[in-house]
């Protein structure tokens, strides 16, 4: 879900908010602009290391750099001109897939490339319809699982064990309540996690759920969380940092007053609102600063092993929003000044993250 439509928007901005005189203070991260040689959106974005980083968005663009931003290279995949690919998974600087959608069923396309981008497969094509793929994850460079919205009451799930075929597992999905959806703002609305588990956010039905696994896709249970939940609300991106502590967040796509985020410390079983992050409209992405390479830092995992950067979207043009991080998963926030127009957020470790949004914008994040 999210959208069937073209949207055309991110994050921005900043505004203030006030917070407690005992909380703790906090520098804000070091923002440096990078120039990825395309003005199409960019929606997802993937690090393999702080070198090696993909990103992906409309017009059948993908990016790549492998230099940690100092130069990126743009590029079109042939017969994808129409189409955007709302997620990518960077694997090395010459393997990586790509998610496309469009207006067809059988736009909805999974590509990979094992020469850095001179050549795409496809290895996956839908053919049912109504499915709608949202967004995909990883747990190795050849096993990982493709979300859809539910049809019919079934999430039409896929996953690869090889990295090149891709098999339908909806019958080990848990059933789908009427309406259930996720939203494909940013490609994180699965998320991946040591071998075997994986999380899924959803919204559009009268409870926001988490879909979790322990046995890489075999089985899958369904747990409710107090996230805002209606045809336009939801979770829209979730994280977990190890299998037990996790953040999902999300808000409503018609209200920007409805943003709201919450925990888990028991793999996804249940879940506490975090307080109110400090700015307006629906989380599109969050990530944890830890990112990718989980670098043994024990200053920075002592003071901050638990933060975790957001981005949101507002109405009523979709073109606007805001950015903001919390030290310590939600409890205290702090925006995020003079970051505008994104739509994704990652990060391979606390020094090296990167924000990709509008007009083919990128900002590298260091904290």
């Amino acid at each position: 879900m999210l959208q069937r439509a073209v949207l055309v928007l991110a994050i921005a901005g900043f505004t203030t908010f006030s917070m407690a005189q005992d909380a703790p203070k906090f520098h804000q991260p070091k923002l440096t602009p990078q120039n990825s040689g395309t003005t199409q959106l960019l929606i997802a974005v993937s690090p393999v290391n702080s070198r090696v980083v993909w990103a992906s968005g409309t017009g059948g663009t993908y990016v790549v750099t492998t230099d940690g931003g100092a130069h990126w290279k743009a590029g079109v995949v042939p017969g994808a001109e129409s189409l955007q690919f709302r997620d990518v998974q960077g694997v090395s600087d010459k393997v990586a897939y790509l998610m496309s959608i469009g207006n067809n069923t059988t736009d909805f396309k999974i590509y990979k490339t094992v020469d850095g981008g001179a050549n795409w497969t496809i290895e996956f094509t839908n053919e049912l319809a109504n499915a709608f793929y949202d967004c995909f994850a990883f747990w190795t460079p050849k096993r990982g699982l493709a979300h859809s919205d539910s049809v019919n009451g079934v999430f039409p799930e896929l996953r690869t064990t090889d990295g090149l075929t891709w098999q339908s597992i909806a019958s080990n999905m848990p059933p789908a309540l009427t309406g259930e959806a996720s939203f494909s703002s940013s490609g994180t609305c699965i998320t991946t996690q040591g071998g075997q588990n994986a999380w899924i956010t959803t919204g559009g039905a009268s409870i926001s759920r988490i879909l979790a696994t322990r046995d890489g896709g075999d089985t899958w249970n369904a747990y409710d969380t107090p996230l805002v939940s209606s045809p336009s609300a939801g979770g829209l991106s979730v994280a977990f940092r190890d299998p037990w502590h996790g953040i999902v967040g999300g808000g409503d796509l018609a209200d920007d007053t409805a943003i709201d985020a919450a925990t888990s410390e028991d793999g996804g079983q249940t879940w506490t609102l975090t307080a109110k992050p400090p700015v307006q409209g629906t989380i599109f992405c969050l990530a944890y600063v830890r990112g990718v390479s989980h670098e043994h830092d024990e200053a920075w995992d002592d003071d901050h092993g638990r933060a975790v950067v957001i981005t949101t979207e507002t109405q009523p043009n979709y073109d606007s929003g805001f950015a903001a991080w919390t030290p310590d998963e939600g409890q205290t926030w702090f925006p995020i000044a003079n970051v505008s127009g994104y739509w994704g957020v990652a990060f391979a470790n606390r020094h090296a993250g990167w924000f990709v949004g509008n007009n083919g914008q990128i900002l590298k994040v260091s904290f």
